[in-house]
């Protein structure tokens, strides 16, 4: 089977979110492609079917879980097929193209919903103007960015509450940025997610009200860090990205 490691969110290697892309040429076991991922330990790895024709399975993979959608493995994997793609994932139909050094992504999109959340314990002293839940991940909204940038979460307190996931953002503090973003999710087996594209889906509704404009730009504010370019249509968020292949060769088990 071919195997690659691309780094998505960013047009330098090294940098952005690294991501394992799996061709398969008929369906993997689930417990298997666990295994994959945990070998290779990414924040994601994907398993996509090429075979045949028509849109193509595509599933992503933790080293600890398997997850229902992820934003850089699904840019990886387009940047490394190339061309529009359509796959058939947990999330549903989802379309994609590489085109002039750039993937776009057709994904949900997903409002966080104000809620009553206590994240004092997994972030103490940090004040927050706003505190919500999207699908599957707290969030929350600090005053400015520097805060965002500092935050180091009790990431024990976090794993134990809900899904073990956190959104934290803020406006953005450099030109042609508007907000500023890290993601925890130690729930999942990801203590912090350098570039995370489905966590757009929560920030782009958020911010687009917010600012009252729909084409935005992130920065995810991680150690790799990494710019994702959001399209709000509705609720259908279009995300957009670069890539780089790291490496390419062969998997042998």
């Amino acid at each position: 089977m071919r195997l690659y490691i691309v780094d998505a969110f960013t047009s330098e290697a090294f940098a952005g979110n690294s991501a394992g892309v799996v061709l398969l040429d008929s369906p993997g076991d689930a417990g298997w492609m666990q295994s994959v991922a945990a070998e290779l330990k990414h924040a994601e790895t994907a398993f996509v079917e090429v075979g045949g024709d028509g849109p193509k399975s595509l599933r992503w993979f933790t080293p600890e879980a398997e997850v229902d959608l992820c934003g850089h493995a699904t840019l990886a994997t387009t940047h490394v097929l190339g061309g529009e793609q359509t796959f058939t994932t947990r999330s549903g139909e989802l379309r994609c193209r590489a085109e002039d050094g750039w993937v776009s992504m057709d994904f949900p999109s997903d409002p966080p919903r104000e809620s009553d959340d206590d994240l004092s314990a997994i972030l103490p002293g940090v004040a927050f103007s706003y505190v919500a839940r999207s699908h599957q991940n707290l969030f929350a909204v600090a005053e400015k960015a520097s805060v965002v940038r500092s935050l180091e979460p009790d990431l024990v307190a976090l794993r134990a509450r809900w899904t073990g996931r956190l959104i934290v953002t803020a406006p953005g503090d450099a030109g042609g940025v508007d907000f500023v973003s890290r993601f925890f999710a130690p729930g999942v087996g990801v203590d912090e997610d350098p570039v995370t594209g489905s966590a757009h889906c929560a920030l782009a509704p958020y911010w687009a009200a917010r600012l009252g404009k729909d084409e935005l730009v992130g920065e995810q504010a991680s150690a790799r860090g990494g710019i994702v370019r959001m399209s709000l249509e509705g609720d259908r968020v279009l995300l957009s990205g670069q890539a780089v292949t790291v490496a390419s060769g062969e998997l042998h088990v």
